[in-house]
């Protein structure tokens, strides 16, 4: 007479959850922040004593491999260490994996701290520009916050 095993229902339960445990988590990678590379396309559209509005596209690169959905961007902008403004981007967008993408923008820039700085920046052949804050990207319905950090400096000249 043959004997056979019998896995009681609570242990085959738990086993049918820890694989899947382990096949979502595998699957499911946090997404990599994404690579500044350029700015083109600028344009000042307002200028006033106060505010002056900045249109730009920002271009990036995701370098996951696979799309993710970009929900959410706030940053906060510096120029030669000295606060420039806020970018707030709240429209929800696709990003094929490994491409390159632009994100138009629009900047309110606090003109207070520009003139602080006006002396040194047009003295000066490049600036430093900072730029912190968070963006919110997601798969599936799923979104994580994910932090950005650029430090970099740019070529300027008004002649």
């Amino acid at each position: 007479m043959k004997k056979s095993i019998l896995v009681p229902k609570r242990i085959m339960r738990s086993i049918i959850a820890l694989f899947c445990l382990a096949t979502l988590s595998y699957g499911c990678k946090k997404p990599q922040g994404f690579e500044y590379r350029s700015i083109k396309n600028f344009q000042v559209e307002k200028i006033g004593l106060n505010k002056t509005q900045l249109a730009m596209e920002l271009v990036y690169f995701n370098p996951n491999n696979f799309g993710v959905d970009l929900k959410h961007v706030d940053c906060d902008i510096y120029i030669n260490k000295s606060y420039l403004g806020k970018y707030v981007l709240d429209t929800t967008m696709h990003i094929d994996k490994r491409s390159e993408f632009s994100l138009p923008s629009r900047i309110q820039v606090d003109m207070k701290n520009v003139f602080k700085n006006t002396l040194t920046v047009l003295t000066s052949q490049e600036v430093q520009v900072d730029v912190t804050g968070n963006t919110r990207v997601g798969k599936a319905g799923f979104f994580v916050t994910v932090p950005f950090t650029y430090s970099g400096k740019h070529k300027f000249s008004l002649f």
